[in-house]
């Protein structure tokens, strides 16, 4: 069964402003000549970080009290803040997985998230880039059954 980590996705609004986001940083690290991996740092690692990445675990976002997105836990390395402290890098395949979105409240940090209780991904006609149907009108869908 598959461990993974569930954070907040703190100034952030919708999915599209996290793949944009997400671009952007990308294409600074290729620029500089980086892997186009992202990183996110954290006060305190995971001490089922083997576990996490043995399972291929993933990092789930919450955006606007809702689980919404998920990107796959490449590594968990230690690292260093902008102000010298030790801390853990969670280091994040670049792919976004968009998911099932389900309801969640405010948390601090992150949290762990068991297999069992991870909402399901969303079916490619659904999470394509290209879908054009805006993410209010698909939850509204979704609520009466239609999607």
């Amino acid at each position: 069964m598959a461990l993974h980590l569930i954070k907040l996705c703190v100034g952030i609004d919708t999915v599209e402003e996290l793949v944009a986001w997400r671009a952007r940083r990308r294409a600074e690290l290729e620029a500089a000549g980086l892997p186009p991996y992202g990183r996110h740092l954290t006060r305190n690692t995971p001490r089922r970080a083997e576990e996490i990445l043995g399972s291929g675990g993933s990092l789930y976002w919450v955006i606007r009290r809702e689980i919404r997105v998920r990107q796959r836990i490449h590594a968990i390395e230690p690292a260093t803040d902008h102000e010298g402290r030790a801390c853990c890098a969670l280091v994040f395949e670049p792919e976004l997985v968009r998911v099932i979105p389900r309801s969640h409240r405010p948390f601090q940090g992150w949290r762990y998230l068991e297999g069992a209780d991870a909402p399901a991904d969303l079916p490619a006609y659904e999470s394509g880039e290209s879908a054009e149907m805006p993410e209010e009108m698909r939850r509204e869908l979704r609520s009466l059954g239609l999607l």
